[in-house]
């Protein structure tokens, strides 16, 4: 009876510890951020591409947020980044399934403004890896938005830019 008493705590806690380890995303609000999205969004798909993944997310300032999406190879995708305009520095990297670096940039958004948006066209079908990442010596959590894109076949509209 006394082992059973012992396997249940020790069941209990090993139940506790591993939901304490969780890390769980957490959404954000930046209303300057909001109407550069719905902007975004109109004109891209004004173009042709049609919102596949989008999601705000607090982040950590000098922490990369990973961001995994499968691409197939052949299609043409637009990833967009949204920083904190209040950040001093933004970068997104980009990796393929094998770790390899396909995008890489840098901004400073009180020169470049606060969106990285690039396209990509996939030589293969494998996940990759996004890694957004802001220095925000102001606040410790600061808010970004990433939208992925993909064009639509048949649509034969321009590129918008930015």
């Amino acid at each position: 009876m006394k082992n059973y008493f012992f396997i249940c705590i020790f069941a209990l806690l090993c139940t506790f510890a591993s939901a304490q380890d969780v890390i769980r995303q957490r959404s954000c609000s930046n209303q300057s951020i909001s109407l550069q999205v719905d902007s975004l969004k109109k004109s891209f798909e004004q173009s042709g591409f049609m919102v596949l993944k989008e999601a705000s997310m607090t982040m950590e300032s000098e922490f990369e947020m990973p961001v995994i999406v499968p691409m197939t190879q052949g299609a043409w995708y637009h990833i967009v980044f949204i920083g904190d305009p209040s950040s001093k520095i933004q970068e997104v990297r980009m990796y393929d399934y094998d770790e390899k670096q396909v995008f890489y940039k840098k901004l400073k958004p009180e020169l470049d403004g606060n969106i990285i948006s690039y396209g990509y066209m996939p030589k293969i079908s494998e996940w990759h890896m996004i890694k957004p990442v802001q220095v925000n010596k102001k606040n410790k959590e600061c808010c970004g938005y990433i939208l992925l894109l993909k064009k639509v076949k048949g649509s034969n509209e321009t590129m918008p830019t930015r």
